[in-house]
């Protein structure tokens, strides 16, 4: 490999941790915005910001395909690359970690709306006790009030 060649493909290595940088960088801004979405119940800033992550991996899938590629053909790579790597990589921890919340609150919310569908309908999910001290089993519906 001739040594112009060489240096443009380092150039491209750099610029393309560069840019799974910003890329990592917009994910946490999506994150953060899915659990501000999550935390006012709004469905549709969840939606947007959905899919503002979904772009941002897909953006990630596409990065680290240019780079494994890159990084076969220069061969090694320098002390400077490498710290950009592991900030990429502790950058994406990150939003591993924040992703893993946004699931756990989704997690519960879905817990709470199944729990107050089964006091609702008398399921035995509800962990609601009978009059009688049992623990209702059927799935009817249940009064809940007559006027």
């Amino acid at each position: 490999m001739s040594t112009d060649l060489r240096h443009e493909m380092v150039d491209a290595f750099d610029a393309v941790l560069g840019d799974m940088r910003q890329t990592a960088s917009r994910l946490t801004a999506a994150l953060a915005a899915e659990r501000d979405a999550l935390e006012r119940a709004d469905a549709d800033a969840l939606h947007l910001a959905g899919q503002d992550k979904q772009t941002q991996l897909e953006r990630l899938e596409q990065l680290d395909a240019e780079r494994q590629q890159l990084a076969r053909a220069i061969a090694a790579t320098t002390p400077a690359q490498r710290a950009a790597w592991d900030g990429v990589m502790a950058a994406l921890t990150d939003c591993q970690h924040a992703n893993q919340n946004n699931g756990q609150i989704v997690g519960q919310r879905l817990r709470q709306v199944r729990q107050a569908l089964a006091v609702l309908t008398g399921g035995a999910e509800s962990g609601v006790y009978g009059p009688g001290g049992t623990l209702r089993i059927d799935h009817r519906s249940l009064s809940l009030a007559e006027a």
